[in-house]
């Protein structure tokens, strides 16, 4: 089993930053952020391999960092200029498989989310 905890989310005004935080009790081969907005699909936003490889959704690239703090077990989303688009529910998610995956039903542990509101 993998516990998986966010923190950090908030209201921005849109062109601020914010950073999320995720606590994990054990680290896996892929850890990710995902997020959902009212009435849309979720979405990955970031994607981190143990092996350090990132993958980030075009929406985001450039904007936002995905990182892991190894000694703390906490997993980061860096957020910066961010958009009204940007609101939505985050979520820290864990993956046991080898490959870092971009299906959601792919990842076996989710967080509880962490709600990011941006105003224009």
């Amino acid at each position: 089993q993998v516990q998986l905890v966010e923190s950090g989310g908030g209201s921005v005004q849109a062109g601020g930053s914010l950073r999320l935080s995720c606590g994990y009790s054990r680290s896996t081969r892929c850890m990710a952020w995902f997020r959902q907005a009212p009435g849309k699909e979720r979405e990955v936003v970031a994607r981190l391999s143990d092996g350090g490889t990132t993958g980030y959704d075009d929406s985001v690239k450039g904007r936002f960092t995905i990182s892991k703090d190894f000694v703390k077990r906490t997993l980061y989303l860096q957020m910066t200029s961010v958009k009204p688009e940007d609101t939505a529910m985050y979520y820290c998610a864990a993956a046991v498989t080898l490959a870092c995956p971009v299906g959601d039903n792919e990842y076996t542990y989710w967080g509880q989310g962490t709600q990011v509101t941006v105003s224009s």
